[in-house]
């Protein structure tokens, strides 16, 4: 297969190329800068420019470029760069493939499971209406600017992601080097359910969406038991030998991290209903095994 991708050099993005690219597929990666050779096409989210000529011929487009939602303190500047880079981008990859003669058979446009807002611990699946606060209206605008590629009858779905259990990246990324230096514990009072993936699992579920050519739509892009950020915390102290008594408590929390901390804070116990009822498989459906991955990665 061709498959066109964004945000290619990302956390996700990187690990989905060289699963690609080890099953023999042709990658097309959509990039800023000028192209350096055939497998790259120029693409300016902002100014929602895409080449369309260098998606020609794609069998699917998978699209994960996206400023990163932990990545600065939440100035309201930041919080504009969180929403266009994904808003625009998404429209602009959607009008590409829609004006395409042959367009791709499927667009895999990313969502997070921020789109279900603070669910406490109800346990919530795609068939839940959105939530509330900043990262839920972005993750609706985000969705809706993918209808174009749907209206042009492009099988559409929307990777509802939850948090990705890996060492090079991420919220992840950010926990590992604390924990192995005993410097780990939980954030607030720790009752805050996580929903999280292991980057593998992740990868593969990316590949079963494209491959299950009657799934369409949300899908949640979760392991099966969310657990709360008590539970992975000592989790990650089994797995990492290491002790983790430090607590962040909340007042720091919002001082550091502004209104992100809300996010950090609220609890979202999102269940992969749609993945599992497609037949996928989960190779790391606890946190302890996602965990262990992450170390092997």
């Amino acid at each position: 297969m061709r498959i066109a991708v964004t945000g290619s050099t990302g956390l996700v993005g990187t690990a989905f190329v060289r699963s690609l690219l080890a099953d023999g597929h042709e990658v097309v990666r959509l990039v800023r800068r000028e192209p350096a050779g055939d497998g790259e096409v120029r693409w300016d989210p902002k100014r929602q420019y895409v080449d369309t000529a260098g998606l020609a011929g794609c069998d699917a487009v998978v699209h994960m470029a996206g400023a990163g939602v932990g990545d600065h303190r939440w100035t309201e500047a930041y919080k504009r760069e969180i929403r266009d880079s994904r808003v625009l981008g998404t429209a602009a990859i959607a009008e590409a493939i829609a004006t395409l003669d042959v367009p791709p058979k499927v667009f895999v446009s990313g969502s997070a499971v921020g789109y279900y807002g603070d669910t406490g611990d109800r346990r919530v699946d795609e068939s839940t209406p959105p939530g509330e606060g900043f990262l839920s209206d972005v993750c609706q605008e985000w969705e809706a600017a993918a209808e174009p590629a749907a209206e042009a009858g492009v099988r559409t779905l929307l990777a509802r992601t939850g948090l990705v259990v890996s060492r090079h990246g991420g919220a992840w990324g950010r926990l590992f080097p604390l924990f192995k230096l005993g410097l780990g514990g939980r954030l607030g009072k720790g009752n805050q359910y996580w929903s999280f993936i292991a980057l593998h699992d992740h990868i593969a579920a990316l590949r079963h969406l494209i491959d299950t050519d009657w799934l369409t739509g949300p899908v949640n892009l979760t392991a099966p038991e969310p657990v709360t950020n008590r539970e992975a915390t000592a989790a990650m102290g089994r797995v990492l030998h290491r002790p983790t008594l430090l607590t962040v408590p909340t007042p720091a929390l919002r001082i550091a991290l502004g209104d992100f901390a809300e996010d950090v804070l609220g609890s979202q116990r999102v269940i992969p209903r749609r993945l599992l009822d497609s037949g996928f498989s989960f190779a790391f459906p606890g946190i302890d095994d996602a965990i262990k991955a992450a170390l092997r990665d």
